[in-house]
């Protein structure tokens, strides 16, 4: 069984506007969990270069707050 975390900047009143992860069999799965059935298998350095490009594609004024 597959257990998902969700982010702990996931927001709303009904905890359905979050990101979720899991790690299955040796990659990690990314999901939103307003939409479970789409799953996005990545590998772990797949997914270090999304948060990458994440993360530089942000304001200037999100990174000095610390959101990604």
């Amino acid at each position: 069984m597959i257990e998902w975390q969700k982010s702990s900047f996931s927001g709303g009143a009904d905890g359905n506007s979050c990101v979720e992860l899991a790690a299955a069999e040796g990659n990690l799965l990314l999901r939103e969990s307003d939409d479970p059935t789409r799953i996005l298998p990545l590998t772990p350095h797949a997914l270090g270069a999304l948060l990458d490009r994440l993360r530089a594609c942000r304001p200037h004024s999100e990174a000095a707050q610390g959101l990604l």
